[in-house]
């Protein structure tokens, strides 16, 4: 098990009591972990102790404003691959495959495609195959920090964190151009509602698809997401 993931995920997992009682004991996992930079690791220890000692309810109404309402800043990583097309779906129903081979379960209700739910498939991985599936995300994974740093979050720092375990070798170009896609506005309901009203994502099997492994579907994250129909 590695440690350091699984204390990643928990760190953009929706904020409970459980997962504040649990903070100073993630932030000393990922204080003692030689792979992220020693100011990456003070940031990570300021965000948990905020995490920790924070009013649970503005802790949740902040984690619902970042990445449930701002679709830019979504946690469902298929989000950024594939937008609103059906292939969605049929790499969804992939990756529930590829969990069930590796033995994993998600005891969770978030999609499979939930980041805290791949780091903690990736955290019970070999150590070379996590890498390399996190590198085929690193210009995503870059993008949300930069967003995030844009807002002044703390968040940016667990996303600084997997940069570094994904060996920080983001295809430059490619964070350049999300970056430069205009931030949601959490606050303006109607248009999320929307947007959401314009989203279908089917999970029935695609015919065309095998049962290629995590690496293989993330892989195209190198191809920008299809834009979003107009309302």
């Amino acid at each position: 098990m590695d440690r350091t993931l699984k204390s990643l995920s928990l760190i953009l997992s929706y904020p409970s009591a459980e997962l504040q009682e649990a903070m100073p004991d993630i932030g000393a996992v990922l204080a003692a972990d030689p792979r992220i930079a020693p100011a990456t690791q003070t940031a990570l220890w300021k965000l948990t102790a905020d995490l920790a000692q924070g009013d649970l309810y503005d802790l949740q109404e902040r984690y619902v404003m970042l990445f449930d309402r701002s679709r830019t800043l979504s946690l469902n990583l298929f989000e950024h691959v594939h937008g609103e097309s059906r292939e969605r779906g049929g790499a969804m129903v992939s990756l529930i495959e590829t969990y069930r081979d590796g033995g994993f379960e998600p005891a969770t209700s978030e999609l499979p495609d939930h980041l805290p739910v791949l780091l903690e498939f990736l955290a019970t991985r070999p150590t070379r195959e996590a890498q390399e599936t996190l590198a085929d995300a690193a210009h995503i994974l870059d993008a949300l920090s930069g967003r995030l740093k844009r807002r002044e979050s703390g968040y940016a720092a667990a996303f600084a964190a997997l940069s570094a375990l994904a060996g920080g070798n983001a295809d430059a170009d490619a964070v350049a151009g999300m970056l430069g896609q205009p931030d949601d506005d959490p606050t303006d309901l109607a248009a999320l509602d929307a947007v959401w009203e314009e989203t279908e994502v089917t999970f029935g099997p695609d015919p065309n698809a095998g049962c290629p492994q995590v690496r293989d579907m993330l892989a195209l994250m190198d191809q920008p997401a299809p834009q979003h129909r107009s309302a």
